[in-house]
């Protein structure tokens, strides 16, 4: 297949991908496809491997084991053809912040080599993506986190890749400019751009198409938001708050029919098999045990549900 079809079919694939570091694992034989357009977002604990992969496929940081294409090129044998149809924005934004925001968007623009004659228009998309018009000649150092933000956004894109790594790009960035920051990323997939993003945030999982969830370097589910949350489970969510919440947390897991039980902030989220035999047995079982119940109902699950079924009770590792 040559580069233009296995672009236009799954632009990014990994098969068995596999990073060691002496003999830490990061990355244990992960394997995806990633079609034309889509958000893939990538959801795991500190050191599960999401920042180890997406260097791979940015031919970075080359595979102990597997193996991987990107916009049809191979990651161990074409690296530089990797990187030169791909953007690639880091954690910390890429930006030189002794710069102004015009040279830090000419020093991107000569390193992915966009022609001089379109450089200015390229320019000036980006200024205005990142709501930088009339701050051209301000330091970047002098920004706020969002205009950083969206400003190293415009540089990753200057070449018009049709592939975007993004690593924790809305890390330390207030709620209402990672807002901001998706709807670019969703105009820019709805431009064809294919984008696979690595995210600490439960609530920007649920912009992705779907969610690659990892932990200690495996790929333990990748699936759309709405069908990990319907089938991960395997049982019934109920949120129920009471008071001690101490004691339930310890009364709750040796009752019949629960599976498992989990904080969240003043209540808690327990996984029964029967959801309304649960709803009946619950508070008088508690009450027995001196705690009160105020509240107890089925729930939909949230991502952060899926999270804590799936990884959350997994220690990361770090090599």
């Amino acid at each position: 297949m040559s580069p233009d079809a296995a672009q236009q079919d799954a632009p990014i694939t990994a098969e068995n991908l596999v990073k060691r570091f002496g003999e830490f694992t990061a990355v244990d034989h992960v394997s995806f496809r990633i079609a034309r357009g889509e958000i893939v977002g990538f959801l795991g604990p500190n050191g599960a491997g999401k920042s180890t992969t997406i260097r791979m496929l940015c031919g970075l940081l080359r595979p102990t084991e597997g193996r991987a294409n990107v916009a049809g090129f191979d990651i161990i044998r074409e690296p530089e053809k990797v990187r030169e149809h791909i953007g690639y924005m880091s954690q910390k934004f890429s930006l030189y912040g002794d710069l102004t925001v015009s040279e830090n968007l000419r020093f991107f623009g000569g390193l992915y080599r966009v022609a001089r004659d379109v450089l200015p228009e390229r320019m000036r998309f980006a200024v205005e993506m990142a709501g930088l018009a009339g701050r051209e000649d301000a330091l970047v150092a002098s920004l706020a986190g969002g205009w950083k933000q969206r400003l190293a956004l415009g540089c990753a894109i200057l070449h018009r890749p049709p592939i975007l790594f993004l690593d924790e790009p809305t890390s330390g960035v207030d709620p209402e400019s990672r807002r901001r920051f998706w709807d670019l990323i969703h105009t820019l997939s709805d431009d064809g751009v294919t984008v696979l993003v690595s995210t600490h945030y439960m609530d920007e999982a649920e912009y992705c198409n779907r969610i690659a969830l990892i932990d200690r370097g495996k790929l333990v589910a990748l699936d759309s938001p709405g069908a990990l949350k319907q089938r991960s489970l395997g049982g019934y969510l109920l949120l129920i708050e009471c008071e001690p919440i101490g004691v339930a947390i310890a009364a709750l897991p040796k009752a019949p029919g629960v599976r498992e039980v989990a904080a969240f902030g003043n209540a808690l989220h327990v996984l029964v098999e029967d959801a309304d035999a649960a709803i009946k047995d619950l508070p008088p079982l508690l009450s027995g045990q001196g705690v009160k119940t105020t509240r107890i109902e089925r729930i939909k699950p949230t991502i952060e549900d899926i999270f804590v079924r799936l990884v959350g009770g997994a220690k990361p590792e770090s090599p």
